[in-house]
């Protein structure tokens, strides 16, 4: 749902209708955190190892990957001071992560924004050899665990793996198809033309424990070639 001390925390704070002010919630969220640290989702290493190794059908590329979390960077600190949740950055080379504190993404355009993705996709065709394609957005593939990320990776123009957390599950089970087209409506930004259809084929959920089974969902997941996956918060959730 949301993440504390990232930019999209008060989305979470509006929703939960918390008897604290945001501060407070920031405040307690953070000294939780340094208390109990995040573990990887079930699978989150070897769908990062698979989507590491994997490349393309046609063209033999392989995939290049990118983090976009809205984290800031010192909750993504603490979230990756365990060798458990340290190894999987090594999937993310340091020049392809974003973070909700990057200045590169505008003060208040966090998810369910699309920004923090447009970014990523800026920094993995900056990368790009001399004369290569440059990704474009329909040709990536989001992995996301909230509700806001889905929307972000929607509005995008991106393709998106929905991975909840089973309680966010159940809380959205009914309305699990408005969250895959965003049309929740938990928050307005406006940009309502980059809202898209329900059941229109771009986006879909699996349950977190499946994503260990996945061997070549980026390939799977879209008729066209996929060559950019930006993997978001499987690894920070």
């Amino acid at each position: 749902m949301g993440v504390p001390d990232s930019t999209n925390d008060h989305v979470f704070h509006n929703w939960a209708k918390l008897p604290i002010t945001r501060e407070e919630f920031a405040r307690e969220s953070s000294e939780q955190m340094s208390l109990h640290y995040s573990e990887p989702l079930p699978g989150a290493e070897k769908l990062l190892l698979n989507l590491s190794r994997a490349r393309s059908a046609s063209s033999r590329e392989k995939f290049a990957l990118a983090l976009a979390s809205s984290t800031k960077s010192h909750s993504y600190e603490l979230k990756t001071s365990r060798p458990e949740t340290n190894r999987l950055l090594n999937f993310f080379q340091p020049d392809r992560r974003v973070l909700g504190d990057d200045p590169r993404v505008r003060q208040g355009r966090g998810k369910p924004a699309p920004d923090i993705y447009l970014v990523a996709l800026q920094l993995l065709n900056s990368v790009a050899d001399p004369g290569e394609k440059a990704i474009m957005p329909n040709e990536c593939l989001v992995f996301e665990d909230s509700v806001a990320g889905v929307e972000a990776g929607r509005r995008a123009g991106m393709r998106v793996v929905w991975v909840p957390h089973p309680t966010v599950a159940i809380e959205y089970q009914a309305r699990q198809k408005y969250v895959l087209a965003w049309r929740t409506g938990m928050i307005e930004i406006g940009d309502d033309w980059q809202l898209r259809e329900i059941d229109d084929g771009w986006a879909e959920s699996i349950p977190n424990w499946r994503i260990s089974t996945t061997k070549s969902t980026a390939s799977k997941c879209h008729p066209n070639d996929l060559y950019g996956t930006i993997s978001v918060k499987l690894v920070l959730s």
